[in-house]
């Protein structure tokens, strides 16, 4: 069967060897089925003849799949790598849990077969956008799959900061710092501050308060649709950082502004036959290994 992608690029953390091994297993599996494979040209692995090296920042631009070898972390870094351009991911699990990066190292020629012979589903994930404005500085922009957040960089001291929404001031926080996650992220580090986990189908943000002084402070779910806008309140001298997926844009200052709001701009996942996202939180979550066992997963 004519493959329904004819150029991939891989993309992965290539200094882990299970990566690497990965990647060149892909690249010449790809080869031996006619596909064109691009690989980042300062990527020092012994790939087979035929395989082409590119700059990485004009991947995205030449494939029509982008293969993220690696864990979640490199499926977001990935996803950095194809914005303003629309070309679907794949992830291969070679990291800790994989709630992106879904396919797993042993059904990982099998998965991608499928992918290529369009046996595959389409799973578009919104992002959101922020803005990080400081006087007399220029404005930073940044696109978040996962999260942005807001948290502190001096060990010991609170952080102290005021929310708004949609215009609307929602209240004022003593703390580590704020997670501001979409459906995609809540299952990320909003989860590990007490974040509800939210279908990738809900429209919705999680603001998760990290560390709250007040024990009310408690996350809420939000449109994402809204604007939501951090102030630091400056009793004293702090510094608070801003990152959007794991990356730093820059700190906030207590005269700046942090506004994060709705874009369309969509990352899409593809998916194998047999995706189910409850399946993926059973199992990464470890859920029902009591008494109590629902169905048996395939």
């Amino acid at each position: 069967m004519s493959p329904t992608f004819r150029t991939i690029a891989l993309i992965g953390r290539y200094a882990d060897p299970t990566v690497a091994d990965a990647m060149l297993t892909l690249a010449t599996h790809g080869l031996g089925r006619g596909l064109r494979v691009l690989v980042d040209a300062s990527v020092p692995l012994p790939f087979a003849p035929g395989v082409e090296r590119l700059p990485e920042a004009e991947l995205a631009a030449h494939a029509e799949l982008l293969v993220s070898v690696g864990g979640d972390g490199t499926l977001l870094y990935t996803a950095r790598l194809a914005e303003g351009h629309d070309v679907p991911l794949l992830g291969i699990n070679r990291g800790k849990l994989g709630f992106l990066a879904d396919i797993s190292a042993a059904e990982m020629q099998e998965r991608f077969d499928d992918v290529l012979e369009g046996r595959y589903g389409r799973d578009v994930r919104q992002r959101v956008q922020a803005r990080l404005l400081n006087p007399d500085q220029p404005e930073r922009l940044a696109l978040a799959l996962n999260d942005v957040v807001l948290q502190k960089r001096e060990t010991g001291r609170m952080l102290d900061y005021e929310s708004s929404i949609d215009g609307h001031f929602v209240n004022a926080h003593g703390g580590d710092g704020l997670v501001i996650a979409t459906a995609t992220g809540s299952t990320a580090y909003a989860l590990s501050c007490g974040g509800p986990i939210v279908t990738p189908t809900l429209d919705a943000l999680v603001l998760a308060p990290v560390c709250p002084h007040t024990l009310s402070d408690r996350p809420i779910v939000v449109s994402r649709r809204s604007t939501i806008e951090i102030r630091l309140i400056a009793h004293a001298p702090v510094r608070a950082e801003i990152t959007c997926d794991g990356v730093v844009i820059g700190d906030l200052s207590p005269e700046g502004r942090l506004v994060v709001e709705p874009i369309d701009n969509p990352v899409t996942l593809l998916h194998p036959p047999g995706y189910d996202y409850y399946r993926i939180l059973r199992s990464k979550l470890h859920w029902g290994r009591g008494a109590r066992l629902g169905p048996p997963d395939p």
